[in-house]
Order: structure tokens, then C-alpha cells, then sequence
């Protein structure tokens, strides 16, 4: 019986009978067994990532990051330069999902292309975004909804503020982490409809505001602005220096086109996960990003007045919103971007959550022994569930700031991308000849090599003055993990199970 296979700390069955035979295969390559429900299909692997990205999440919170910038040139054309490169890096993680499906993720893919030291690095880097983001969308619903349906500015003090703050959030990520503890069946329905929701209230809210619109001026999408200090509502520092702006902006699409590692993470609940996974990874990018400049240049067309809209800073987007659609129809959108919002957040903790099974099924968090725990009955790691659901919270307690949260996680997560892609270039053709179906073939280092130097820019973006603070928590995790690793994980984490073998450059399921 494999020794990675607990329920409730027990030994279980085996379920490879009820999953494909080549997923049930490629798994147990790796060591493991099919502890967790294997009931996703294709679409709903596409849909975890879709609703991660949600372009009415981070495109609509984050708006202001990208108008209060460098204007409409921030949006019209930093969001497809952003999107083009995150398809770059969704194609190489797709191969590299294909090749290792595992809940893990790219955990095992640097563990298995660089040894255990990266591995343990990578899981660290990727849960510490994945958590962070859950955060950032959580804040980000909070402060939409409470701006647009909430009381008037000033009704409560700062410290109030804060209180509220803190205690919406443990509501919001509370109730998606017990929706997520029922079990996948109950969590993939509700994120196959947030699919088809964010692209309908996206189309919908295109439409609407083209028609509403007081003016259409298509240059809006190519011109650059000064919105540097009061005027971009103090989002950014002054300085007349706009191409530091228009960079600074990209922080909008590399914030919301992140986290379509999801689906690598439900491949032990997904159904041919060595196609359909790398195929939910690209796709979710694909249409994220061409929906999302649509929707996006739909507001920048529709704003009565650019300048005026960037004074409102974080209030950017609704202020359009309401200068320009009838009240009940505003009011409407609003909230079916909540729900979407709200969605996007409780398929964060799905993938957060089984990254940190995955990680601590091989002994690599404090209390392992726990959090590797699956619910008998519901087949899902629930310990795991609540674990990335309370860490998120504190977080949020620890730097209430938006857009320092933004910075925080995007940098962990593009971390966490650039290691796996990196070993997977310097071992491609060399240890790593085994591919899975998904395989780029020559193709591969080429844009691994784009996707390092992409990724590299993007976290020095995302620790530039204002987000000084992204410096210092990412600074200081390094020097934790640096620590943390010399000081005695380096003896005592093993690593995934079967490591020399897959090292090797056995393809899980191929031959050995």
C-alpha cells in the first residue's frame, strides 16, 4: 500500500478504478494514490482557471492601477503585451503539466527537473502567491462592493474602517472555504457557472456601456497620459516620466491573468489530465485575455472624461460605471461583478488548497500529518482547506494595503512560474526526454526563455517604489526560506517519492 495514502490519517483504497487507466498510471509513476475524487472534466479543469483570472475580479479591482497610470495606453496596449506574454508562460506550464499531472504542480515539476532544494523552494514561493492572492481578490470584493453598494465615505473612522475590513473578510473567505470543504462535485458546479457568468456579465457590460456611452474616441486605447500623484487620485507617485508609468500600469494584466496554475493543481481531480490540463491552462489565458481587453476598452471608450475618471483613483471604474449607465442598470452589474468576484475567490482556495495537500502529503509544511488529511466521505483535503482560508485572513491583518497585496502576490506567483520553467529549459533534451502528449517539441526552450526574462521583469515592477513593502515581505521570505532550508529541512525533507527514477528522465506512465 502506497505510504502517501491517508484519509482521516488511515490507509484507503486505492480508487484507480474508477479514474482513466493512463491518469491512474501517471500517478502512481509519482508514488502516489488516487486519493482525492478524479470527477472533473475538461471544461470544468478550463473553469477553476478561467474563474481564477475572473477579468471582473482583478481586471475590474485593479482597474485603476492600469488608468491612473499612463491612461488609456496603460489598458489599450500594455493588456494585450501582458496577455500575449502570459500565454507564453501558460504554453511552457502546459507541457510540463502534461509531462507530471500532479496536485502539486510545480512543486513536482522543480523537484523532478532540479532536485529537492528547488522543489521545496518552489512549493513555498507558489503557496505564499496562491494564498496572497486569494487575499488580494478578497480585499478587492470587500472594498468594490462597499464602494458601490455600501455607506458614504467617511461614515465610519479609520479604525472602524479596518474592524470592518477584518471582519467581512473572515466572512467571505470563511464561506468559501466551507463550500470548498463539501467536497469538488459541490465546488466544480459552482465554478463551471462562474465561467459561464464572468463571460456573460463581460459581454453584457460591453454592450451596455457602448451604447450608453456619451462619446467614442477609439485613439483613447493608444494614448499616453500623465496620472502620476493627484492626478491618478495619488495611486502612483508623481513624476514626468511616463514610460516609469505606463510600466508601472502593466501591474493591472500581470496582477489578473495569474493563477491558471489551478489547473495543474485539480489534476488529481481531473479526467485525462495529461490533455485536458494543459489544454484548461492555455485556454483559460486565451480567453481571459481577449475577453478581458475587450470588456476594459469598453470602459475606456465609454468614461465621459479620462482625466476625470483618474482623479477618483481606486474609484475609477465605478465612477464611469455610474456618470455612465441609468442607476438600476449600474446597480445590477454591480452586483452580478460581486458574485463573480466572489467566485473567483472560492476557486482560489480550491487550488491553494490542494497545493498545500500536495506539499504536506510529502512532509513539507508544519504539520503535515494534518493538512495530507482527506475527508473519507467527501474526498477532499478539508484540513488543507481551512489552513490556506485562515492564513490568507491573517495576511490581510498584517497589510491592509491593496495594492501592496497586488504586488505581493503577483511576484510570488511569477517566482514560483520562472524556477520550474527555468530547470525545464536547462533539462529539456538532456535529463528530461520523456514528454507528455502535450509537447511543444523544439519550441519549448524558446519560449521558456522568454517566459524567465518576462517573468524577471515583471517582479521588479512589482517591487517599485510605491509596493517598498513587496520588497521587504519578499526580501524576508527568501531570507526565511534560506534559513529554514540550511538550518534543517535540507536533511529532513524528503521530496516527492520516486525522485531518482523521475529524475531520470522517466515519463510518469511511460516506460521504465
Amino acid at each position: 500500500m502506497n505510504p502517501h495514502a491517508f484519509v482521516e490519517g488511515e490507509e484507503v483504497e486505492d480508487e484507480s478504478a474508477r479514474t482513466a487507466p493512463e491518469d491512474a498510471s501517471r500517478l502512481h509513476a509519482m508514488g502516489y494514490a488516487q486519493e482525492l475524487a478524479r470527477r472533473l472534466g475538461a471544461f470544468s479543469n478550463f473553469a477553476i482557471s478561467l474563474s481564477i483570472i475572473c477579468i471582473l475580479a482583478g481586471g475590474v479591482t485593479s482597474f485603476h492601477l492600469g488608468l491612473c497610470a499612463a491612461g488609456g495606453a496603460s489598458i489599450g496596449l500594455g493588456w494585450p503585451l501582458i496577455s500575449a506574454f502570459a500565454l507564453v508562460v501558460a504554453a511552457g506550464m502546459g507541457q510540463l503539466a502534461s509531462t507530471f499531472p500532479t496536485a502539486g504542480g510545480l512543486y513536482h515539476w522543480a523537484s523532478i527537473l532540479g532536485g529537492r532544494g528547488w522543489g521545496w523552494a518552489t512549493a513555498w514561493l507558489n503557496l505564499a502567491g496562491l494564498v496572497t492572492v486569494l487575499a488580494a481578490i478578497n480585499v478587492g470584493t470587500y472594498r468594490f462592493a462597499y464602494g458601490a453598494l455600501g455607506p458614504a465615505p467617511g461614515t465610519f473612522s479609520p479604525w472602524g474602517e479596518y474592524l470592518l475590513q477584518a471582519a467581512a473578510l473572515v466572512l467571505i473567505t470563511g464561506s468559501q472555504a466551507a463550500v470548498n470543504h463539501l467536497g469538488i462535485g459541490a465546488t466544480a458546479k459552482l465554478t463551471d457557472f462562474s465561467g459561464y457568468w464572468i463571460l456573460a456579465i463581460s459581454a453584457v457590460l460591453t454592450a451596455c456601456l457602448l451604447a450608453f456611452a456619451p462619446t467614442f474616441e477609439p485613439s483613447r486605447l493608444v494614448a499616453f497620459a500623465n496620472f502620476g500623484g493627484e492626478a491618478g487620485g495619488g495611486t502612483w507617485p508623481a513624476t514626468d516620466q511616463v514610460w516609469l508609468l505606463f510600466t508601472l500600469g502593466l501591474l493591472l494584466p500581470a496582477y489578473t491573468i495569474t493563477g491558471f496554475d489551478a489547473s495543474a493543481h485539480a489534476s488529481e481531480e481531473t479526467l485525462h489530465a495529461a490533455t485536458a490540463v494543459p489544454r484548461g491552462i492555455v485556454r483559460s489565458v486565451l480567453v481571459s485575455g481577449i475577453a478581458g481587453w475587450i470588456f476594459l476598452a469598453a470602459v475606456l471608450l465609454a468614461a465621459p472624461s479620462l482625466p476625470e475618471a483618474a482623479g477618483q483613483g481606486e474609484g475609477a471604474f465605478l465612477w464611469i460605471l455610474n456618470r455612465t449607465l441609468p442607476d438600476g442598470l449600474s446597480r445590477g452589474l454591480v452586483a452580478g461583478i460581486v458574485l463573480a468576484q466572489y467566485l473567483c475567490g472560492l476557486a482560489t482556495v480550491t487550488s491553494a488548497s490542494r497545493m498545500a495537500y500536495a506539499f504536506a502529503r510529502d512532509g513539507g509544511l508544519p504539520f503535515s500529518a494534518l493538512l495530507r488529511r482527506v475527508s473519507p466521505s467527501r474526498r477532499s483535503p478539508s484540513a488543507a482547506i481551512w489552513f490556506v482560508a485562515a492564513a490568507s485572513v491573517l495576511f490581510t491583518l498584517y497589510t491592509p494595503v491593496y495594492s501592496t497585496i497586488t504586488a505581493v502576490c503577483t511576484i510570488f506567483l511569477y517566482l514560483s512560474y520562472v524556477v520550474p520553467t527555468y530547470l525545464g529549459a536547462r533539462a529539456h533534451g538532456r535529463t528530461w526526454t520523456e514528454m507528455g502528449p502535450w509537447n511543444l517539441g523544439r519550441w519549448y526552450r524558446p519560449i521558456a526563455y522568454i517566459s524567465i526574462l518576462g517573468c524577471l521583469v515583471l517582479i521588479a515592477i512589482g517591487m517599485h517604489p510605491p509596493n517598498g513593502r513587496a520588497a521587504w515581505v519578499v526580501g524576508g521570505a527568501a531570507a526565511l526560506l534560506a534559513l529554514a532550508w540550511h538550518g534543517g529541512e535540507r536533511s529532513r525533507f524528503p521530496g516527492p517519492p520516486n525522485l531518482d527514477r523521475l529524475a531520470a528522465g522517466i515519463r510518469p506512465g511511460g516506460p521504465s
